[in-house]
């Protein structure tokens, strides 16, 4: 008896199989990806062990996790998973200023970019974790109606605040020496939203926003920002989208060959990988497509993804943990 199509069958109750011709042996072959527990973090792995996690936006850069945990940042090692350290305040010679209600981390050109809640948008040293710079000074009516989301490349810093907007800076402006209420030089319409935490990332040259509100991702052109930046600071420029029925998007991120996404669906909370090429063409068939971990585990809902090689971390805030996820991959062929 061929079992091949029964174990392929179990396979892709878990996941989505891809298949392509072998010409030397005019054989099918299957290539399928599949999700596997491999680690958590909990509050129990920070310092002491003696405080609460409340994991909010993830990053990870040379070999770092960064996690938005509250009023605080933590790092980790992204490879052993042990605890690094807590940045709890912004200091820069002699000012100091406590971090609290962190949103969102980026890491771009040895600077980590922090956004808070509280209206502030937070620029250190990736090295020193010292201060360079702080945009907007925690008054809302000022630079930035809070701050849900930001992420930095090639130069430019988005930054989703509340309701529809995303302002968009130049990294130049942000120096050891700038003022706080930076002027943006584009502005971004999201179409929906008010308060959430949002995710955000950059990948062929696209900005692409997980749209919960929208329930689609939002895909702006960068060439497009730069050449519209005048015009779209009076009329925000709106993004190109393509909406689910019933999906919301929540997190996205963007690794080599991968759109990692999380995505709601009444109130199952799903991870699904799409091939980076066929995500940015708008074609949505997952490769993983997975709400729980082989039938148990289920996740919460996931605020934000990063990867490292074949190890995904989800910042699951409903069970207040960052899941360490293994990324496995196998190829079967079926001979004719």
């Amino acid at each position: 008896m061929n079992k091949i199509p029964f174990i392929l069958l179990l396979l892709c109750l878990f996941t989505s199989c891809s298949k392509d011709a072998d010409g030397e042996n005019n054989g099918t072959i299957y290539k399928y990806y599949y999700p596997t527990d491999e680690a958590t973090i909990t509050a129990s792995a920070i310092g002491a062990g003696t405080g609460a996690l409340d994991p909010k936006g993830i990053a990870v850069a040379n070999n770092k996790l960064y996690i938005c945990n509250g009023d605080v940042l933590e790092i980790f090692d992204a490879t052993t998973l042990k605890y690094i350290k807590t940045i709890a305040n912004y200091t820069k010679g002699t000012t100091t200023i406590a971090l609290t209600k962190l949103s969102s981390v980026c890491i771009d050109n040895g600077r980590i970019y922090v956004g808070s809640v509280d209206s502030r948008l937070f620029v250190f040293d990736e090295s020193t974790n010292t201060g360079i710079s702080t945009v907007g000074n925690g008054q809302w009516w000022n630079t930035f109606v809070h701050v849900f989301a930001v992420v930095v490349k090639d130069g430019l810093v988005f930054v989703k605040e509340k309701e529809t907007s995303i302002k968009v800076f130049e990294t130049s402006q942000i120096t050891e020496s700038s003022d706080w209420n930076l002027k943006p030089i584009a502005k971004l319409n999201t179409l929906n939203g008010f308060d959430q935490i949002y995710s955000l990332d950059i990948a062929s040259g696209n900005l692409v926003v997980a749209g919960r509100d929208a329930k689609s991702y939002l895909y702006y052109n960068i060439a497009d920002i730069k050449a519209n930046a005048a015009s779209s600071l009076t009329e925000p420029i709106k993004p190109v989208t393509a909406p689910f029925t019933d999906a919301k998007p929540i997190a996205i991120s963007f690794s080599e060959d991968w759109a990692i996404t999380t995505e709601t669906v009444g109130s199952l909370n799903y991870l699904r990988l799409y091939p980076k090429e066929e995500f940015m063409n708008k074609n949505y068939t997952p490769r993983i497509n997975a709400n729980d971990i082989m039938g148990a585990n289920p996740f919460g809902t996931i605020v934000s993804t990063a990867q490292l090689n074949d190890r995904i971390f989800l910042s699951d805030n409903t069970n207040k943990k960052i899941r360490v996820i293994k990324l496995n991959h196998s190829t079967i062929t079926e001979q004719k």
